[in-house]
């Protein structure tokens, strides 16, 4: 422990040095752990055979006396934000928030172990705790051991010197220890190299960049929507009263149970684990085709969710210093390699509905800006295209058809100008259904058909698009013989239920295996693009900002005389990050909010 000034100057010094200058284990502790608002408790440092923790806010009865965090961060100002200096952490981008939250800007990141564990085993637990027992056999003090749990937990700020101790500067050695062991590993393989050091480790900074300039909201019009909503929570109730004859509460699944399958004895289609007939949101869906009180308790669930995730709640989340709200990208949680936001989740705000597409709109830009969506046009067909090299389907993309009008045509055997709006719709379908492992009774019901009628257009399908077929098969196998599956780029899909005992498991992960290939590479490509757009604007000196990732999609806020270089631009950076056998393609929109950029 370095506690006094001599102590972290003496600290800042060996730092310095240049035996110690070829990677060292970094670590933060915070007083929380939202990004934007956490404040640093501590620093810790690992190198050579020492590990050394600069406690710089601990606060309680009895707590010695500490530099600050002002002084203690101009004394290692020099090492943090040298680029020459290099570090390894477990989840880095977390560290750089906090740093960032008092003016200090982290450089010279080398290394991520959390990283490196999703790069390396993406279908294991990523923590440094499970790491260290995985991969040294360290059995290590956890956050909650330092900390206690639920309702007795304390702040580190709170936490004994001495014990914090313990706990971080075994955090900063552990860290540097695992990654000596998975970094040969990655290094090792060109494939996961080239994902470790051209995909994940890029893209970092460019979500940092995101996370801290957020989004801004329209507060007004989400008061609007939550009251628009509300009303037509309270219409749907009444009509729900009318539909079950008495008024009951619809956020109850034994009174929902009870209207359902007592007293209207519609079917049950599936049980809970305790016996009951589930009131689910799939057996819901099943039952709305031929009952009306059930519909109506989905769309009142549906708008419930709107109303409490996102128009009551985003207002909450609006940061008080920056008037934005700010979303956390997690790298190292999808098994396919794509981004998932949380906190709020921007990923999930629906717009296939009048309400999802209003929420939309309360997404803007300052005045004298515009919102920009850059969307990859229909990226995982393109990508199943490239991998199955089926001549049809590549034939569709390379002629610029309108690819389910075309497989309509295919399936229905029709001319592409004879295809009706129900045709192109079956064919749309069938064409993602198939990708994500649908099966004939899977799109019977999604169209509203005989499941023979629904196996004779797939029958129909791989018929006129063998190269599919003969992938699935092949992807299928290939699976099974080696436990994983990959993306054009070399990300390493684990499977481990594909040689499973039990058939329903094995059978979802051989519709994983045919699936996460192009998802994963979709992932990836989206990811490239934000590496090198957001490059193109640093380099370039634009003010315009990348400000949400959802999916496929890239969000930017471009001031108004930058908007012509950008949108003519970005289609060709976004379309250059990869080479497919077919061509990638961007289509791009804009407007004053989100849902009129779409």
């Amino acid at each position: 422990m370095a506690i006094t000034e001599d102590e972290l100057r003496a600290l800042a010094a060996e730092l310095a040095t240049s035996a110690h200058t070829a990677l060292v284990g970094f670590d933060t502790e915070t007083d929380g752990l939202e990004p934007m608002t956490a404040n640093l408790v501590g620093l810790s440092f690992a190198f050579g055979v020492h590990a050394w923790y600069v406690p710089v806010a601990h606060a309680y009865a009895g707590a010695p006396a500490q530099v600050g965090v002002v002084r203690a961060l101009e004394i290692f100002r020099p090492w943090l934000e040298s680029a020459q200096r290099l570090k390894v952490g477990q989840n880095l981008k977390f560290d750089a928030h906090i740093l960032a939250n008092h003016g200090v800007r982290l450089a010279g990141i080398a290394h991520d172990t959390l990283l490196e564990s999703y790069v390396y085993e993406v279908h294991e637990r990523h923590d440094l705790e499970t790491l260290a027992r995985r991969h040294l056999g360290w059995s290590t003090l956890s956050y909650d051991d330092v900390t206690g749990k639920g309702a007795s937990r304390i702040s580190f700020a709170e936490v004994d010197v001495q014990r914090a101790t313990e706990y971080s500067a075994e955090d900063a050695d552990c860290t540097l220890a695992v990654h000596e062991v998975l970094h040969p590993k990655i290094a090792g393989d060109a494939k996961l190299q080239l994902v470790y050091e051209k995909i994940e480790m890029p893209v970092m900074p460019v979500l940092l960049a995101m996370e801290r300039h957020g989004v801004l909201l329209d507060l007004a019009r989400l008061e609007a929507q939550s009251n628009e909503l509300g009303r037509e929570m309270l219409d749907l109730e009444q009509k729900a009263y009318a539909a079950a004859g008495q008024p009951f509460n619809l956020n109850s699944p034994k009174q929902i149970q009870e209207i359902l399958f007592v007293q209207q004895c519609l079917p049950v289609r599936k049980k809970t684990p305790g016996g009951q007939p589930s009131t689910d949101e799939d057996v819901l869906a099943e039952l709305a085709a031929d009952y009306p009180l059930p519909k109506l308790l989905l769309e009142y669930r549906s708008i419930a969710k709107l109303k409490s995730t996102y128009t009551d709640k985003l207002p909450r989340m609006v940061n008080a210093r920056t008037g934005r709200v700010h979303t956390t990208y997690s790298q190292a949680v999808a098994v396919t390699g794509r981004l998932s936001s949380n906190e709020p989740n921007l990923q999930n705000i629906p717009i296939r509905t009048p309400q999802g597409r209003r929420i939309r709109e309360a997404f803007v830009v300052p005045p004298g800006w515009k919102m920009l969506s850059a969307d990859y046009s229909q990226i995982e067909l393109r990508i199943m295209a490239h991998l199955s090299h089926d001549v049809g389907l590549r034939h569709a993309f390379e002629h610029g058809h309108d690819v389910h009008r075309a497989t309509a045509a295919e399936v229905f055997g029709r001319q592409l100008a004879e295809v009706t709006a129900d045709e192109r719709r079956a064919a749309k379908a069938i064409n993602f259904g198939l990708i994500y492992g649908m099966s004939a009774f899977g799109l019977a019901q999604n169209l509203g058909i005989e499941r023979a009628t629904a196996q004779a257009y797939i029958d129909s399908y791989f018929s006129r698009y063998p190269g599919v077929a003969r992938y699935m098969q092949e992807t299928r196998e290939l699976a099974r013989e080696r436990g994983y599956v990959e993306t054009v780029f070399g990300r390493r899909l684990w499977l481990p239920e594909i040689r499973s005992g039990g058939p329903q498991r094995r059978q979802a992960a051989e519709r994983a295996a045919i699936n996460a290939p192009m998802q994963g590479t979709a992932a990836d490509l989206i990811k490239l693009a934000m590496v090198r757009v957001h490059d193109w604007l640093v380099n370039g000196g634009y003010a315009t900002k990348l400000v949400m990732q959802v999916h496929d999609e890239l969000v930017l806020e471009v001031p108004d005389g930058e908007l012509d270089a950008v949108r003519g631009e970005l289609p060709r950076l976004m379309q250059e990050v990869g080479s497919l056998d077919v061509p990638l393609i961007v289509e791009i929109g804009v407007g004053d909010n989100w849902d009129k950029a779409h």
